[in-house]
């Protein structure tokens, strides 16, 4: 068995929060390989950006901000967002000297001796003093279930598998979620399906305007209170609304966006509604595929060993904090989990983490 490497930090993940928590661990004197580690299991740079779908191009990215220190330019936006945002992170790594250990999976974190924590991963264990857990969400798609589901003779996928709409020609397709994936889908799909349902749980809300940083720091602190109590986080998009665009507008007027509410059952051929006021009763609608565009949640399964959740089903977080455990930091979770939040989250982790660190070595 390998020997256990000792290290202050370790860093779990190398997308926005990962590479920016990195960053500022460097600029700040820690040496990657002595002082602290990156690990990722992802097969290349990019984070979750490298399996976006190659339709989604880096023009359509809502968003998007660059790394601390090194800014995104001169970006082709017709390209495929996961080759643009791919090769800069790539960059970023080699420009900083990172030295990002992939693809390395974390298997589980534990209590280790002397208040350190270990890290069991797929190329050995860590012992770390402190950890910045920045794994996102992509890693865990949330498919909701439904009666009937397994009965469904088509094809069921989530946007973690979309590939892009001509895979869907002459198919009569129903899309299940009202956030931006969704509506991304089904204005693709519609001119190759052959009949296209828009289903969500509630209403969309379209939002009128510019969102300017007041609405921001709003939404974001929504967010923020649940993280504090505990409670599993609502992504920062789900409490700003769908911006009115005029790919939306264009959709709404073509009667694509219509939305429907969500159905009771999957049938074998389609998806129904037992009762249904908007449509005089019972409604039944033929489907070759279900699209599951409705979000992930945190990946959070390496740290089940620490028993960190709450009764509410999340983790306390405070700033980037856990509550439960200072040594133990989330980044690009809740509130941080936009690309401008995971970079402020990214400096004020390692500025807490710095704090710790020189606490502990007085008290020595």
């Amino acid at each position: 068995m390998d020997s256990v490497r000792e290290v202050e930090t370790v860093v779990i993940g190398a997308g926005q929060a990962g590479l920016s928590s990195a960053y500022h661990l460097r600029r700040t004197g820690f040496e990657p390989d002595r002082d602290f580690v990156v690990l990722d299991h992802s097969p290349a740079p990019g984070g979750a950006w490298q399996f976006r779908w190659p339709s989604l191009t880096y023009g359509r990215v809502h968003g998007m901000h660059s790394l601390p220190g090194m800014e995104l330019t001169g970006a082709d936006p017709a390209r495929p967002s996961a080759e643009v945002i791919g090769g800069y992170f790539d960059d970023y790594e080699r420009a900083f000297d990172l030295r990002v250990r992939r693809p390395v999976d974390v298997r589980a974190v534990r209590e280790g001796a002397d208040g350190r924590l270990l890290v069991e991963t797929s190329d050995g264990t860590w012992s770390t003093r402190t950890l910045i857990s920045a794994t996102g969400t992509w890693d865990r798609p949330f498919r909701p279930v439904y009666p009937g589901q397994e009965t469904f003779r088509g094809r069921q996928l989530h946007t973690a598998q979309y590939a892009g709409p001509e895979e869907f020609a002459g198919q009569r397709v129903v899309v299940v979620g009202g956030g931006a994936s969704g509506t991304q889908h089904l204005l693709e799909i519609a001119p190759y399906a052959a009949a296209t349902t828009w289903v969500t749980r509630r209403p969309p809300v379209f939002r009128e305007g510019p969102f300017d940083e007041g609405a921001g720091r709003s939404a974001v602190a929504l967010v923020e209170e649940r993280v504090r109590q505990g409670l599993p986080p609502r992504s920062v998009v789900s409490v700003t609304g769908l911006p009115l665009n005029d790919a939306i507008r264009q959709g709404l007027r073509d009667g694509v966006l219509d939305r429907q509410p969500m159905f009771d059952r999957i049938t074998p051929d389609g998806v129904e509604w037992l009762d249904s006021p908007e449509h005089g009763g019972a409604r039944h609608v033929d489907a070759d595929v279900i699209l599951w565009a409705t979000g992930f949640r945190a990946a959070l399964d390496h740290l089940a060993p620490l028993r960190l959740r709450e009764p509410g089903g999340g983790i306390r977080i405070e700033g980037t904090r856990v509550a439960a455990d200072p040594r133990i930091h989330l980044v690009g979770y809740g509130p941080s989990a936009s690309t401008i939040g995971a970079n402020r989250a990214g400096r004020a982790a390692v500025r807490d983490i710095r704090r710790l660190l020189a606490t502990e070595a007085a008290a020595a």
